[in-house]
Parts: structure tokens; C-alpha cells; sequence
């Protein structure tokens, strides 16, 4: 299966409007395991798998 690629304003929008700023602490708190972008010409995407596997642990561990 094949994931698409998005972009910091949908991974904001899906994890329920968080700023920048909190993607940035998320991404530096080894803790939380935050999925690691992949920079293209200097911008950041994420796989949208991987950001939906992390909500999904989230709730389960909550």
C-alpha cells in the first residue's frame, strides 16, 4: 500500500490544530516517538500512514 505525502498544515489539521511550534517539541521529545518528516527541497512532509499510526497509539496508550 502506498501512502501519500503531506505537508505541516495537514499533519496541524489532523492532530487537532496544533501550531508549529508543537510539531517542532513533538519531533525533539524522543518520548513521544513523533514520526520523523522527510525534507524535499527543504520542506518537511510526512508519510500520512505514519502520522495516523501515531494518533491511533496515542488514544490506545491514553
Amino acid at each position: 500500500m502506498e501512502s501519500r505525502l503531506i505537508g505541516s498544515a495537514a499533519v496541524r489539521e489532523m492532530c487537532g490544530g496544533i501550531s508549529d511550534m508543537s510539531i517542532w517539541r513533538w519531533l525533539n521529545d524522543d518520548a513521544l516517538n513523533f514520526p520523523k518528516p522527510i525534507y524535499i527541497s527543504r520542506r518537511r512532509y510526512w508519510r500520512e500512514a505514519d502520522i495516523l499510526d501515531w494518533i491511533n497509539s496515542r488514544e490506545v496508550a491514553a
